[in-house]
């Protein structure tokens, strides 16, 4: 399906940027017309994955982190999120629950809550190369939402 609309924008892994990552997405989400819920989603969800590339990608070094977004025809975005860091050794272990790498003050729950929030999540990662998150979710039309009710 072609794209209907997309951005596409860099930061450095510092942790001040992940409030600048969350409300640039939820300000670009918001030509779909999400619900508060909807866009509450996709903001915690962009912070999840923006915060392991910061914390798990660069721990110990300032590095790139590239958001991307497009809009698609069927009133969904698909954010992806990639850094060029550490890079995950094991992908299934890292998507458990309370799986961290990130010592005891991380709740190791950044990919469930991801995967809760969002109707489709996909994890690439090379070790020592980077890791790249991508998120689905489709905006149920708000004219829909209001003749359900």
């Amino acid at each position: 399906m072609k794209e209907i609309n997309s951005v596409k924008i860099e930061f450095l892994s510092r942790s001040s940027n992940e409030s600048f990552a969350r409300s640039t997405m939820a300000a670009f989400a918001a030509q779909l017309d999400p619900t508060l819920d909807e866009l509450g989603d996709i903001k915690t969800s962009v912070s999840e994955a923006v915060t392991n590339c910061i914390v798990h990608g660069y721990p110990d070094t300032l590095g790139k982190i590239q958001l991307r977004a497009r809009i698609f025809p069927d009133n969904s975005i698909e954010i992806t999120v990639r850094d060029w860091g550490r890079g995950i050794a094991d992908i299934d272990a890292a998507r458990e629950p309370m799986f961290t790498t990130g010592g005891e003050e991380r709740s190791g729950m950044g990919f469930t809550i991801m995967e809760s929030f969002m109707d489709k999540l996909r994890v690439r990662s090379s070790t020592g190369r980077g890791t790249t998150v991508t998120m689905t979710r489709r905006i149920s039309p708000r004219a829909q939402l209001r003749a359900a009710k």
